[in-house]
């Protein structure tokens, strides 16, 4: 667990949340392509990916509700990284910003 201070140096008012960052985050943009038949084609670009997810920018479209599983196909200038969209799940948001994690 990873304590999440305030303004308080009170241990009793910290926060603790799981600290989710398991492996090292390359920042990178890479176009993505995330799918759901609920919501249709989203298209954004990555700030960050590890081996554990993404995090991935959104320009202009509703953001998906957290817990939702999607489709994930990674595009780069030259090519896709993956011609088979990856399943991944909706993590957090924040903005325009989601987080993904493989799944």
């Amino acid at each position: 667990m990873t304590f999440i201070t305030g303004i308080s140096n009170d241990p009793s008012r910290m926060h603790k949340v799981d600290d989710r960052r398991r492996t090292e985050r390359k920042s990178t943009s890479i176009r993505v392509e995330i799918t759901h038949p609920s919501i249709g084609t989203i298209i954004g670009s990555t700030r960050d990916i590890s081996d554990g997810g993404a995090s991935v920018k959104i320009e202009n479209h509703p953001i998906p509700p957290l817990g939702t599983s999607v489709k994930v196909r990674f595009i780069k200038m030259v090519g896709t990284v993956n011609q088979e969209p990856v399943d991944m799940k909706v993590m957090h948001h924040m903005r325009n910003t989601i987080g993904l994690m493989f799944a």
